[in-house]
């Protein structure tokens, strides 16, 4: 379970968020959408620990983590996995270093275990173990954000995955395949997800409750129906210029969210 309560966060006096609260229960998935600078980011940022609240509450499986050392801190990342954007791949080492960074750095494998392992997460995240010694530039956009999903994967065993844009600057197949291990990953694994980003296509396939930050604020936290029936001005002016795209997904059952757990 993740939850926020009425957290405040200012840099250098302008406050990026303003009383946010929500809650995620263990094993579902929220899409966090919002304009560019609304705060997005900034609610990963305070879940991994490496920014703290002004003032308020942020619980992580029920512990409050606002007031942990650091050391503690560390202890409860091992159990969160982080996406960005651009995959955050070491550019000098190669996609079998990268994805087994973490064991070859902090266990006792031998290299040829650890070579396997790789080659394991690699054929689950949905890539062939021939790419294991190329380097990140070497590949598409997709292929370099599953290799850092596989990293993530295999560096935390997470029970919470953070994804910041996964989609974002990919082609429609490489997208089709992140949304597709992204879902696969929350419904084999129970893992807890929180995705943002502001393709809002890709959000309806990858979650079946929303969460709209406005100028730093919640401005909506419901399912789909609620969120294409709100009536919030600040909801309506985000999602106005995808009235089109919302009308044509309701003609269409609205994707199952693989990362919920009561779904059949």
């Amino acid at each position: 379970m993740i939850a926020f309560r009425n957290i405040n966060y200012s840099i250098d006096g302008k406050q990026i968020l303003k009383n946010i609260t929500f809650e995620i229960p263990s094993g579902e998935s929220r899409v966090i959408m919002g304009h560019s600078g609304s705060g997005k980011s900034t609610i990963l940022r305070l879940i991994l620990g490496l920014i703290r609240p002004d003032s308020g509450r942020i619980l992580v499986d029920n512990q409050d983590i606002c007031g942990v050392r650091e050391k503690q801190m560390r202890e409860i990342r091992k159990r969160i996995g982080m996406v960005f954007q651009d995959g955050a791949l070491f550019d000098s080492m190669s996609v079998g270093e990268n994805v087994g960074f973490y064991l070859f750095e902090y266990s006792k494998m031998s290299p040829e275990e650890i070579e396997e392992k790789v080659k394991q997460m690699l054929g689950f995240v949905g890539l062939a173990d021939d790419i294991i010694d190329r380097l990140p530039d070497e590949l598409s956009g997709g292929m370099q954000r599953r290799v850092a999903i596989g990293r993530a994967l295999l560096s935390t065993n997470p029970k919470i995955m953070l994804y910041d844009e996964p989609t974002t600057g990919l082609d429609p197949q490489a997208t089709e395949n992140v949304i597709s291990l992204i879902n696969r990953l929350s419904q084999m694994e129970n893992v807890t997800s929180i995705v943002v980003t502001h393709q809002i296509t890709d959000a309806f396939q990858m979650a079946k409750r929303f969460i709209i930050i406005s100028a730093g604020e919640v401005a909506f936290d419901g399912d789909f129906e609620q969120l294409r029936h709100s009536s919030e001005p600040r909801v309506e002016e985000f999602l106005s210029p995808f009235r089109d795209r919302i009308s044509y997904i309701t003609s269409f059952a609205v994707p199952s969210n693989p990362g919920d757990k009561n779904n059949s």
